[in-house]
């Protein structure tokens, strides 16, 4: 029951930028990432940007809320809060988020909600499409054994969600509330438990996903992990399922994690998403954050236009189509689906009028 389709992509919803950029025509992205924040509450285990640093670094609310407007003008649909930090340790997040709403933007956030504080929550949950919250196991030993974190931040998120469950019921929002467990060794045990915990306290959708390995991420303990012996889960967890309430077992994803294998040998997905630091550097390619092969340009120096159109973002997408590895890239990045699916559209095989 993936009616969001998180083990899949949504650019199929978007055809007319898709057929753009086929014919080689200019396109801004449709999705971008943001992190306000570099600094970081916890210290998880499996972190892929451990290398950033956790750096005590915000981004600047006036010159991001400047390129908001601009950038919803060029075309950028949606926005989604997370990074390289905990988005909710920027002071002024509330009036980012709702601003983005303002300049007709779709708002999300990936958060581990131990800041989501009642007020906060109602400040912002009237400008937010959905919300993920990370969360690493279904107890208090667990929880904060993944997240290095204390146990009563693990007691802290559950309020916080029930609280916000409450919010969105009472004013009629719209925001999806959603959970997100990576499997671990160490929780495998839990699922179960956190789909029904979930599930009780009004979720809209747990989503339980495989361990991809950063290339540049400090950690490596997870590397080797295989998932083939996890994949009985799926049959166990669908029994949670309801019309309000679905688990997202992520078996797409966690096959090709363990075989490692790619239709494609070029990346064609750069042109449709971005991510801006919380430095104001915009990257092509978040698997590459300190590559100034994939730097475009900062927020802070340049319009949001200047950057997309420039000199450097020209030089990086030819660099990447004529010699990027992409045996070097992310396992199971972010991007991956869109080029399965872009590889097809650019190399279609036999017999493909016959529909």
């Amino acid at each position: 029951m993936d009616k969001y389709r998180i083990d899949s992509h949504k650019l199929l919803y978007h055809v007319p930028r898709v057929n753009d950029w086929l014919n080689s025509k200019l396109v801004y992205p449709i999705y971008m990432e943001v992190s306000p924040s570099g600094s970081c509450n916890h210290r998880c285990t499996f972190c892929a940007l451990d290398f950033m640093g956790y750096q005590k670094r915000y981004l600047d609310a006036a010159v991001l809320i400047e390129r908001l407007s601009e950038m919803g003008n060029l075309g950028l649909k949606s926005i989604m809060y997370g990074g390289e930090g905990e988005p909710l340790m920027h002071k002024q997040i509330a009036e980012i988020i709702n601003y983005t709403k303002k300049c007709g933007l779709d708002v999300a956030l990936t958060t581990n909600a131990v800041l989501l504080s009642e007020s906060l929550t109602e400040e912002i949950f009237g400008s937010m499409d959905w919300m993920k919250v990370s969360i690493g196991g279904a107890t208090r030993a667990t929880y904060a054994k993944i997240h290095r974190a204390k146990p009563d931040d693990f007691d802290t998120v559950i309020n916080n969600l029930s609280y916000a469950v409450r919010i969105k019921r009472e004013k009629g929002y719209k925001c999806t509330l959603g959970m997100q467990i990576l499997l671990l060794p160490e929780n495998r045990h839990e699922i179960i438990p956190l789909a029904e915990m979930a599930r009780d306290i009004g979720m809209d959708y747990l989503v339980v996903k495989p361990y991809s390995q950063h290339p540049l991420s400090k950690t490596e303990r997870y590397k080797d992990i295989k998932y083939n012996e996890y994949l009985n889960l799926s049959d166990l967890l669908s029994k949670f399922n309801t019309k309000d309430f679905s688990v997202i077992f992520r078996m797409h994803t966690m096959k090709k994690w363990d075989e490692n294998m790619k239709n494609y040998t070029h990346c064609f997905a750069l042109p449709f998403w971005s991510y801006i630091d919380s430095g104001g550097n915009v990257w092509g390619c978040s698997a590459y954050l300190d590559d100034e092969r994939f730097l475009y340009g900062n927020i802070y120096k340049n319009s949001f236009r200047d950057i997309w159109e420039g000199e450097k973002r020209r030089y990086s997408l030819e660099w990447v189509e004529k010699e990027l590895d992409i045996k070097q890239c992310r396992a199971n990045c972010r991007m991956d689906e869109i080029n399965r699916y872009l590889w097809d559209l650019k190399h279609p095989h036999e017999h493909v009028n016959f529909i």
